[in-house]
């Protein structure tokens, strides 16, 4: 019987946190080894298991996978959170594609200075509210359905919800003007998987502190500064 996943990464989100969720809404334990030293990160890249010489990685099946959206796409086709077939599998990666873009306006926030992380926050409010959440909440509002794809649960349901739960730490009230947001919001943490994963004392990281940042900088040798978007 194979094991368990092998997460490695630091003790936070960064682009880990999105394949913590998928696994986690497949309803598969993991085992995670943490980046906490340079020597750790040279072991691996010595060694040879970070093809492209960066993380996150992740053993799985007997391949050591690099690449996040790789690592995505290869859990969401073995636990059929991929669609029936190619249409919907298209469509699951459009959305996909779509909330990545948005999380990148997050996943730098923790790296900002002060003054700009106050810009940034008003652009990852401003890029929700304007561009992403309007075009999700079309989705739902035009084919009725409970789930973004197929009318079954996905990727991008997964996905979308790691999203506003992000958006929703810089402005609580992000979703009022999204009625249809809300409700999906409030089905998919209540699917089993999910709800565990929300629940205190799960793997989901918490929001990224100055420890994470600090450990980040010196494992990766990050001698410069991160600006806003």
């Amino acid at each position: 019987m194979a094991g368990k996943p092998k997460l490695h990464y630091f003790d936070g989100r960064g682009k880990m946190e999105s394949i913590r969720w998928l696994l986690a809404a497949a309803g598969v334990e993991f085992e995670e080894e943490f980046l906490e030293t340079r020597e750790q990160y040279e072991k691996l890249l010595q060694g040879g298991s970070l093809l492209f010489q960066q993380v996150p990685m992740v053993e799985m099946d007997g391949m050591k996978m690099v690449q996040t959206r790789a690592i995505l796409s290869y859990i969401a086709a073995k636990y059929n959170l991929y669609g029936k077939d190619l249409k919907e599998r298209a469509l699951i990666d459009m959305y996909v594609g779509g909330t990545d873009d948005l999380m990148g306006f997050i996943l730098i926030f923790p790296f900002l200075s002060a003054e700009d992380k106050e810009k940034q926050r008003a652009v990852i409010v401003q890029k929700a509210t304007s561009r992403y959440f309007p075009a999700y909440e079309k989705v739902l509002k035009d084919h009725g359905q409970d789930f973004l794809v197929g009318n079954n649960f996905s990727w991008a349901d997964v996905h979308l919800l790691e999203a506003i739960l992000m958006v929703e730490e810089k402005k609580s009230d992000v979703l009022s003007g999204f009625p249809q947001l809300q409700a999906f919001k409030a089905r998919i943490s209540s699917i089993p998987t999910i709800k565990k994963f929300l629940e205190p004392g799960s793997q989901r990281k918490r929001v990224p502190d100055d420890k994470y940042v600090e450990t980040v900088r010196r494992v990766l040798r990050m001698y410069y500064d991160i600006k806003a978007n």
